[in-house]
């Protein structure tokens, strides 16, 4: 696995060195000894484009290294080049990183780029389906961020609609559609979206957290 990490890491400059040793085989002797250089450099140079170093991105994040993983990304020097859904994935990353920098012009530009390319079929639709879901949840967050509330509320409920990828992310969509239904005055709905959110028993401390606080003064609102 390492090794194909750093065939990934250097398969451009290994592409292209393959292909000058074949233009000069092609040169000394003839065509089709150096064929096989040929084509694996092109290979080799056509995966750099089209597919990127996603998976070396991935590795850095899952190590916590966002330094390394924004180096990494910002060495995409043309995305358009990419593969539409790996183009999907690159897009998203970059959202994600731009809203850990609170940039959330970008954030939101990249996410909604992201998003625009999820389509597919098969096998893949549901995982694309929940990816989507992600996406416009992270989306709702942004404009709750700028207090569009209305603009929230829609992706967020196209982001429950969609689906999500686990039971944490599903439980922080019904805790802001509790806080917009609240804002709203509309207290039925909000005890129902806080009922759906608790009973998913979510673990993460900042949502188990917001429960908590909820559940303080949800009980005495009407409705």
């Amino acid at each position: 696995m390492k090794l194909y990490n750093v065939l990934i890491k250097y398969r451009l400059i290994l592409g292209l060195v393959l292909m000058a040793a074949g233009g000069y085989v092609n040169y000394s002797a003839s065509f089709w000894p150096a064929f096989p250089l040929y084509l694996v450099g092109a290979i080799l140079v056509a995966g750099h484009f089209f597919f990127g170093p996603l998976r070396l991105i991935q590795e850095c994040m899952e190590n916590g290294d966002m330094e390394g993983a924004e180096k990494i990304l910002n060495s995409i020097k043309f995305p358009s080049l990419l593969f539409k859904p790996i183009r999907s994935v690159y897009y998203t990353l970059r959202g994600n990183m731009a809203m850990v920098k609170q940039d959330f012009e970008g954030a939101e530009r990249d996410i909604k780029k992201g998003t625009a390319l999820m389509s597919g079929g098969g096998m893949m639709q549901d995982q694309l389906k929940q990816a989507e879901g992600a996406n416009k949840l992270q989306l709702g967050m942004l404009s709750m961020q700028k207090n569009d509330l209305k603009g929230a509320e829609s992706y967020i409920r196209a982001a429950l609609r969609a689906g999500l990828p686990d039971k944490e992310n599903e439980a922080a969509a019904y805790l802001q559609m509790c806080s917009l239904m609240m804002n709203k005055r509309e207290f039925r709905a909000a005890k129902d979206f806080f009922r759906k959110a608790k009973a998913l028993k979510p673990t993460t401390p900042q949502i188990v957290d917001q429960i908590k606080q909820i559940e303080k003064y949800i009980t005495r609102m009407p409705g």
